[in-house]
């Protein structure tokens, strides 16, 4: 009769050697047996189904032999303590770690589960090495905050920061402080005003100043962050850097998708530890945004099997983890480490592929140049994209005007905005002049691109510090332009976290611009497309031109942009091409 029934029991308390006690929630058999730890700890609330549950089914993982832990840390909702982000989650992960192993219903195997904030606990806490942790499945995750999470190459990442401020932070924290029934609905009412805001929010400046967490009283934390210079060792401390990650001594499920707004950092994760640790890794990107696992992205479909309920017609995701974990903590034979390490979604052919490393071993960087008559501007200019190396041709020119940014439409994104997420037809914001468009031919046959990407610009601007965007496009035959990935530099940080004082005005300079990575065929038909810009508002905050930019500046000026494309300075886009087999 209890074969499936499942105990719940409600604040477990774990006690950590400073005197904190953080709680939990426990999911686990009922026949009184020891089995294995599935481990979770979040800053979003245990009790909420749609955070602590998320993408998996909790109960399934109960009913083949798993106690579930839903933690919240430190100083979150049940949990006592102060909240910094990332600041404890280290030691505290291997104090709760060796706590559930303890625990008498624990058979003292400990595996590690969750995404993005969720899995950057499990990272941290495996760099302190906890003994009783065997595995673990970070899903679309971070390592160093400079590195495509709260920065990307120098540009802070506006809407992220302040959304993730205002709707996941604030309302607990609101709780938690102003415990005086007419304070706190005073406070929580005034935070939701801000939120239905919140695209006025964006364009305040200087964001250093920005009134709304000062005026609710909480998330100092956000401002703090943006005192601390990029090259500044406080990081190191919020961090997952290659010297920590280098620590790691288990195996690792790493899950991505490919319009999610932590992919490269997902990438980089599985490639580190493939590279250092002595265990298995594995790496999985889907067609998905963040915490969104689908089949239907953006404005585009990509067919049941590639949704997180039916994974290449096989399983879905509470079933990978099942057979994962089933491996490492049950010692169970599943077939997960007979399959190759490595399962990519290719987008446009929308079928799932396998292979034995990334990037991929047969890929083929091809540059693809961009050319012009001098009037690329718009998807309406003579902006052309091809693998022919220019001769001499006339530069590309923009005005980059900081007051009128160019909108963040669609991409790998997290923030609180229509149209934000995912592939969305670009054609509206290509009639912009400040944006230059480079297409390809109509293509004759099939071109496969799969593996990292990088714009190589060469480019003079008239101001003392600018940004240079890049994006890659997908153009159907019917037009629709689907967004495929995108970067961004900031010029003063274009050689690392050092910021850079050497003078730009006036000088041809190149500038290295990551995309990211994708895996995506452009059929027979389609045109292969890229944007260049100066702006991805607000996905990103703004450069002013000036030296400063939205982070601490007032006052900004508009910058004129040449783009150069000829023998000399052969502008380009550096694709990796799957050669037919």
């Amino acid at each position: 009769m209890g074969e499936h029934q499942i105990i719940v029991e409600k604040n477990v308390p774990c006690l950590l050697s400073d005197g904190t006690i953080l709680y939990s929630d426990v999911y686990r058999p009922y026949d009184g047996q020891q089995y294995p730890i599935l481990l979770t700890r979040l800053p979003y609330n245990k009790n909420d189904p749609y955070y602590s549950h998320r993408y998996l089914d909790t109960n399934r993982l109960v009913e083949n032999g798993y106690v579930v832990i839903i933690q919240d840390v430190r100083g979150r909702f049940a949990s006592e303590g102060d909240f910094y982000p990332f600041k404890y989650e280290g030691k505290d992960g291997f104090e709760a770690i060796e706590w559930a192993a303890r625990l008498p219903y624990s058979n003292g195997r400990v595996g590690m589960f969750g995404l993005s904030y969720y899995g950057f606990t499990q990272l941290l806490a495996a760099a302190e090495n906890p003994p009783h942790l065997k595995a673990i499945f970070p899903a679309q995750t971070f390592n160093d905050l400079r590195a495509g999470s709260f920065f990307q190459n120098g540009a802070y990442g506006l809407g992220m920061n302040m959304t993730w401020a205002l709707e996941s932070i604030a309302p607990d924290a609101i709780r938690r402080k102003f415990t005086d029934p007419e304070e706190y609905k005073h406070k929580i009412l005034q935070l939701a005003e801000t939120i239905d805001n919140i695209e006025e929010e964006f364009r305040f400046y200087p964001i250093k100043e920005w009134p709304a967490l000062r005026k609710l009283g909480v998330a100092e934390y956000f401002y703090d962050m943006l005192e601390c210079e990029m090259e500044d060792k406080i990081w190191d401390e919020f961090s997952l850097g290659i010297e920590k990650l280098k620590g790691i001594t288990v195996p690792a499920f790493h899950l991505g998708g490919w319009f999610d707004n932590f992919l490269a950092p997902t990438i980089a994760n599985y490639v580190y530890l493939k590279e250092f640790v002595d265990q298995p890794q594995k790496l999985m990107i889907g067609p998905w945004a963040h915490g969104d696992f689908s089949s239907q992205i953006g404005e585009r479909g990509f067919g049941q099997h590639s949704s997180q309920a039916w994974i290449d017609y096989k399983e879905d995701l509470t079933d990978l983890h099942l057979r994962w974990f089933d491996y490492w903590l049950k010692e169970k034979e599943t077939n997960i480490l007979q399959e190759k390490p490595v399962k990519i979604f290719v987008m446009g052919t929308n079928t799932w592929r396998e292979e034995d490393t990334w990037p991929l071993p047969q890929t083929e960087y091809i540059p693809f140049y961009f050319h012009s008559k001098g009037k690329a501007n718009t998807r309406f200019g003579d902006g052309r994209l091809s693998v022919e190396m220019p001769k001499e041709e006339p530069t590309d020119r923009y005005i980059f005007d900081p007051s009128n940014p160019v909108p963040s439409i669609g991409g790998g994104t997290l923030f609180d905005q229509l149209h934000s997420v995912g592939p969305i037809d670009q054609r509206t914001v290509e009639e912009r002049e400040d944006i230059l468009v480079y297409t390809s031919n109509v293509l004759t046959e099939a071109v496969e691109v799969t593996g990292p990407i990088k714009v190589i610009l060469y480019a003079k601007t008239n101001a003392c510090s600018t940004d240079f965007t890049a994006k890659l496009v997908d153009v159907f035959p019917d037009g629709t332009a689907y967004n495929l990935t995108d970067g961004i530099v900031r010029s003063s940080f274009r050689k690392g976290y050092k910021k850079e004082r050497n003078i730009i005005k006036d000088q041809i300079i190149p500038y290295v611009i990551d995309l990211w990575a994708t895996s995506n065929v452009f059929l027979a038909g389609h045109q292969i497309r890229v944007e260049i810009s100066s702006s991805n508002f607000p996905r990103f905050d703004v450069n002013f031109n000036n030296g400063t930019t939205m982070l601490e500046g007032n006052k900004f000026n508009t910058a004129t942009q040449t783009i150069y494309h000829n023998e000399k300075y052969p502008s380009h886009i550096l694709l990796p091409v799957i050669p037919k087999l």
